[in-house]
């Protein structure tokens, strides 16, 4: 659902799905071909958080940005389930693991994945195209072919799946 809050309202993009499930409040603006889940909740509601394009945001996920500040993620980020983001920046293409925090005004670089169930704490920022992992994350290892060959896979997965989603939408049965 979307909602109208002190004056601003959520911008969607073209081609993106938002889940009737998902709670996507005030000034939210969300690039062409994303994905927003069931369960997500976004809240611009003392904040700005602007999503890029062909981004996915799984089901549970929960993103608030800095009070009077922009939380911005990039282009073909994937964020997996359950994770929470409250930081500054999400760079193009990174991956956010299932369960992971991005804590406040912290920042993540392109191409980078932050491994499941990590801390990335406040202020700190994560290069480009690292790997990293656990509480408070640290930079394990570069990101090789084999990581970004598997996460071009799943992009693509989530920018189909929106469509399918928009194409045939969902039916209760019960």
């Amino acid at each position: 659902m979307l909602y109208k809050f002190d004056g601003q309202q959520p911008i969607i993009g073209k081609d993106t799905y938002v889940s009737e499930l998902a709670q996507v409040i005030g000034d939210v603006r969300i690039g062409d071909n994303c994905y927003i889940g069931h369960g997500a909740i976004l809240r611009g509601d003392y904040g700005t958080i602007e999503i890029g394009d062909g981004t996915a945001v799984e089901e549970g996920v929960i993103i608030h940005a800095p009070p009077t500040e922009t939380n911005r993620i990039g282009k073909k980020v994937t964020i997996g389930h359950g994770a929470i983001l409250h930081g500054k920046h999400i760079g193009d293409l990174a991956v956010i693991g299932m369960g992971a925090v991005v804590s406040i005004w912290s920042e993540v670089g392109a191409g980078t994945i932050i491994a499941e169930g990590s801390v990335v704490r406040m202020n700190q920022t994560v290069p480009a195209g690292k790997v990293a992992a656990g509480n408070p994350a640290r930079v394990v290892r570069p990101v090789n072919d084999k990581d970004n060959e598997m996460w071009s896979w799943g992009k693509q997965v989530y920018i189909d799946l929106a469509k399918k989603y928009l194409d045939e939408g969902m039916e209760a049965v019960g």
